[in-house]
């Protein structure tokens, strides 16, 4: 995350009304909350582990067992068993 000075951006009311508040401290102004994405949206990795829980549900369903599924992708049996088992 980049800083910017508040001058080069905000109008000088706006920036007197925040001075009442804080002077010569850095300040954090999140996005809105309609304007966040889950993670993973944007880089496209919510999408390919998405994709690889579909892979190991359909592969479990066809026969291959969990301990099998666990060193084909590399994750620890639990992790697996939470893909199996949920809905």
């Amino acid at each position: 995350m980049a800083y910017v000075k508040a001058t080069a951006i905000l109008p000088e009311k706006l920036i007197s009304e925040i001075q009442k508040y804080v002077q010569g401290k850095t300040i954090y102004i999140p996005k809105p909350e309609s304007s966040h994405q889950k993670w993973g949206a944007c880089s496209g990795t919510r999408k390919l582990i998405d994709d690889r829980n579909a892979s190991i549900k359909k592969a479990f369903k066809n026969g291959k067992t969990i301990h099998q599924l666990s060193d084909e992708y590399h994750l620890s049996i639990e992790t697996i068993k939470k893909i199996v088992y949920s809905k």
